[in-house]
């Protein structure tokens, strides 16, 4: 057991001693010197699990692995200037994630600001428009500055997502002490939740509602009990929509939406068409439900989260500010069902979908939507799976899943950037074996992720090549141009092959299905050190085999 080592600057002491109260144990810190008091107090304190990151932007989307996985604050600590800037995508995922994040930010003192001097920018309030709490603290350890720091630890657990503390320190940086010169008081606070009531009105307009649609976004495994899960496929009048990153499992949910919704006949989508549609979970990928939703609009939209309600449809009625179980607990509670034959409609048609799907996929040839095929069949068991964005989670939503396997995905910004560093700083945290699929462009984009010691051997990345920004070939307005294979869909020649030698993770590559199926189980079973295997796909034939499956449908 080390001995603490404390920074001799009071305030650095005082965000030290409060992160220990509050239990922030987990820090990632970007090497930088104006950062130094807090890196020394952090690094030197047995209450503390820190890592080193070098790249800011890559640091903040590790540290929001760590807390999507933990539900726990995690801190991220850099030096003054534009490398708090780079915490910014991270910021905005966590935010619209509603992820805990404390940014720690060194500052100068205010009167070095805009005087010339360097590595110096306006850095009080910088992520004003993405930030539950900002704790500009003033340069002297006060009781107030102590109650900033409480308030930011305490809004982002409250709030569910990001708060900035921004910490100005003057030089002498690095001299340390044995024992704290400060100590500083905190307030213990009440965070008591009102407790919620459901108006009888809705249980009564729910069980009487003889069309009743459930859309489920995001959430995290084991969210619902299972008494609720039977209670909602036991109602004939209830069909229930699953995106993969719901993690919710029952074998008369419906979790590929867009092969159910694509090909609607018009009497169909106003069949569809649901008197209510109760929604749940974080963001939704699909956007064919979206455009239906939008165009057929439900008489009523019910939206159930503790702290946010978004507009999604056009059509929100009722914000319900609970936890789904709470909401179940009090909405669910009668035995008879109302006769309806919504989910039965349905349930035929998909099970048709579910045929042609079958027989397309037999007959493609080796693309993306293939590969995406071949994984769904062979991923191992309880794994837990993270997504890139942009057209990986979208295969993804078109496959069966093993429903031991936890889905993962940054969908609160649905960007590319940081993928690969969530999924590794989720790898470390959640300790089970963990599996990134990725595409070219978001990996290339994040391989700085890769610059650090702390990757677990149980760790593999699969990357699909198709050598460039695939998903924009499915998109209106695509033509073979030059503008458009440089401007958008980015066409390159690059693989990973040395990124991974200087890395030193192991790599393999594959050209079709038949070197994917040789290599298959050496790569899943070999945990000596962690992998990447790339599989490239041809660039030209992805968009038109995804859109012929559309049409087959």
């Amino acid at each position: 057991m080390k001995a603490n080592l404390y920074p001799k600057i009071p305030l650095a002491q005082a965000v030290i001693e409060i992160f220990r109260q509050k239990e922030i144990q987990h820090i990632v810190i970007s090497p930088g010197s104006r950062n130094a008091p807090l890196t020394i107090g952090f690094t030197n304190h047995d209450g503390f699990t820190c890592y080193s990151i070098a790249d800011e932007r890559c640091a903040a989307f590790f540290a929001l692995g760590l807390a999507q996985q933990l539900q726990k604050p995690v801190a991220v600590v850099c030096t003054s200037g534009s490398a708090l800037l780079n915490y910014y995508p991270a910021v905005a995922e966590a935010f619209y994630s509603q992820i805990p994040l404390l940014v720690v930010s060194a500052d100068r003192p205010q009167n070095k600001i805009d005087i010339g001097d360097g590595q110096t920018i306006r850095q009080e309030n910088v992520f004003a428009n993405h930030i539950v709490f900002s704790a500009n603290l003033t340069e002297n350890a006060s009781e107030e500055n102590a109650n900033l720091i409480v308030s930011a630890i305490e809004i982002a657990i409250s709030q569910k997502g990001p708060a900035h503390i921004n910490v100005p320190f003057e030089e002498p940086l690095y001299e340390t002490l044995l024992e704290p010169t400060y100590v500083p008081k905190i307030t213990v606070s009440n965070n008591e939740k009102l407790k919620f009531n459901l108006n009888a009105k809705f249980v009564s307009e729910w069980h009487s509602a003889k069309k009743k649609l459930i859309l489920v976004g995001e959430l995290l495994p084991n969210s619902i009990e299972q008494k609720y899960i039977e209670f909602l496929a036991q109602d004939e009048s209830v069909l229930v929509l699953l995106e993969k990153t719901s993690n919710l499992h029952h074998p008369t949910f419906i979790d590929r939406i867009d092969t159910l919704v694509t090909t609607f006949s018009e009497e169909d989508k106003l069949n569809f068409q649901p008197d209510i549609l109760l929604t749940f979970g974080g963001m939704v990928v699909s956007k064919r439900i979206k455009a239906f939703l939008r165009s057929y609009q439900p008489k009523q939209h019910w939206h159930v989260d503790e702290l946010r309600a978004y507009d999604t449809f056009g059509c929100l009625s009722e914000h319900f500010q609970t936890n789904i179980s709470s909401f179940f607990n009090q909405l669910l509670v009668e035995d008879n069902i109302i006769e309806s034959k919504y989910k039965f409609d349905f349930q035929t048609i998909w099970q048709d979908r579910l045929t042609k799907h079958d027989n397309y996929i037999s007959q493609i040839p080796f693309s993306d939507f293939k590969v995406f095929d071949f994984l769904s069949r062979n991923l191992p068991e309880h794994i837990q799976l993270q997504v890139s964005n942009s057209s990986p989670i979208r295969y993804i939503q078109l496959v069966n899943m093993n429903k031991t396997i936890e889905v993962f995905c940054n969908r609160g910004t649905s960007g590319i950037d940081g993928s690969t560093s969530t999924a590794i700083g989720a790898a470390v945290a959640n300790e089970k074996p963990t599996i990134l699929i990725t595409g070219d462009i978001s990996f290339l984009y994040d391989s700085n992720a890769l610059w650090n010691n702390y990757i677990p051997k149980n760790f593999k990345i699969i990357l699909i090549n198709n050598n460039g920004g695939g998903i924009f070939r499915i998109l209106p307005g695509h033509q073979e141009t030059e503008t458009f294979n440089t401007f958008f869909e980015t066409s390159h020649h690059l693989t990973a092959e040395h990124l991974a030698k200087m890395y030193q993770l192991n790599y393999v590559s594959v050209q079709d299905e038949n070197e994917l199926q040789s290599v298959w189980n050496t790569f899943v079973s070999d945990e000596t050190s962690p992998a990447i295997l790339e599989i490239f796909t041809p660039e030209k034939l992805n968009n038109s085999v995804l859109l012929d499956y559309f049409k087959n449908l």
